[in-house]
Formats: C-alpha cells, structure tokens, sequence
C-alpha cells in the first residue's frame, strides 16, 4: 500500500461516519464523495465533502467551512498551511494531531449543516 494510500485510508476514517450518516456519491479505493440530501436551487444536492488521492497529495474537501467560514476561526495554523482554496486540505504524510483537529473541525461542520437544516 503506498504513502498516499494509507494517508487516504486516515482521512477517509474522518469523513466514513458522515458518509453512513449521507449520501454517498462515490466510494472507491481513492475517492470518498459525500453530499447532503439537501437539493439546491441549482436541482444538485449539497455537497458536504470529499477525500480524494490526487497525483501529488490527499485531498480532504469539507465544504461546510466554505459555506461558513466562522468554522475556521479555531482552526491551528499548522491545519491552515494544509489548505488549499477555501475549503480543501492537502496531506501528504499522517500527521496524528492534525487529523484529530480536521475531524474536529468536520464534526463542527456537519453539526453546523444539521443546524441550517441541511441535514
């Protein structure tokens, strides 16, 4: 199993209990897409996150801190120099206190989408 392989593995290990709890797009060995039944105006569904093994890192998707910035505000340095764009986080190796910090920060953005009624 490569590096990225069990960095993906550890992610997804966040992001599976949101996905039993959702609606699961895509399950495969390098991709976990998750979405809300919630449909938006646009008639799709809201999306909640992604863990995805790209070419070059892991990618962890968590749009509810894109949708809410304020989710942010707790969040270490050391988590936000893993972000790219508003909403993503990239990894390239297993850092334990920071993954505990991403699934905190995934358990808020779920409970904030439950208290806008997306979920």
């Amino acid at each position: 199993m490569s590096d990225f392989h069990l960095v993906f593995s550890e992610l997804r290990n966040i992001m599976a209990p949101y996905a039993a709890e959702l609606t699961t797009q895509k399950d495969t060995n390098d991709e976990l897409y998750v979405n809300t039944a919630h449909i938006q105006k646009n008639k799709t569904p809201l999306f909640f996150g992604a863990v995805q093994i790209k070419k070059s890192y892991v990618s962890y998707h968590l749009m509810p801190v894109y949708s809410q910035p304020a989710l942010l505000e707790q969040v270490s340095d050391e988590l936000k120099k893993h972000m790219q764009g508003k909403s993503c986080f990239n990894f390239k190796s297993i850092e334990p206190r920071l993954l505990d910090e991403l699934a905190a920060l995934t358990k808020a953005g779920y409970n904030s989408y439950k208290e806008q009624g997306f979920v």
